[in-house]
């Protein structure tokens, strides 16, 4: 299986940039700016994004340390299990980092079966909406369903289009910036 983690992002600003570690008041300016420039994927999210996020990267924290989990965070940074070129698509000059799964302690890093926010509000009755999982979790759901970006590559089956990564470890992820 898949044991590589892959970032994407912006070439101009570099990597593993995430809003939620910012004010408010700045998160919504960077917001508001991406949303009146109109030519990245991010220009695209509601006026209520932020919030939602907030409150989304909160649940799954606290899921996370439910199942064990050791954050050393507040909130995440995000990664993907295995490529997912569609991501890179969202950017005007896209780029990524490839890191390899075991460079991160498993007690910090978790993973939804597709991207955060349909995983926790998407209701059609999946068995792996509105969770996080473990390393080791994730790899037995991998058997049992696959890796949606190879199963759902143009998003017309569902919205899971990749396993989704949170790294909840500020300071392993420094060394990548």
């Amino acid at each position: 299986m898949e044991q590589y983690l892959y970032h994407y992002y912006e070439y101009e600003r570099g990597p593993f940039k995430t809003l939620s570690s910012l004010k408010i008041d700045e998160a919504r300016s960077i917001h508001e700016k991406l949303r009146e420039a109109g030519d990245v994927f991010a220009s695209q999210r509601a006026d209520d994004y932020l919030v939602i996020r907030r409150e989304l990267e909160s649940k799954a924290r606290d899921l996370f340390i439910q199942q064990g989990g050791e954050p050393q965070s507040k909130y995440p940074h995000y990664m993907t299990l295995g490529a997912c070129s569609w991501l890179k698509s969202w950017y005007r000059e896209g780029s990524e980092i490839r890191i390899r799964c075991d460079a991160f302690d498993p007690l910090r890093i978790s993973f939804t079966y597709g991207d955060l926010f349909p995983t926790m509000r998407y209701q059609d009755g999946k068995p792996y909406r509105g969770k996080v999982y473990t390393k080791p979790e994730i790899f037995e759901l991998i058997k049992r369903f696959g890796y949606p970006q190879v199963w759902n590559r143009d998003g017309k089956l569902g919205p899971e289009r990749y396993i989704e990564v949170q790294i909840w470890d500020e300071e392993a992820i420094e060394k990548y910036k």
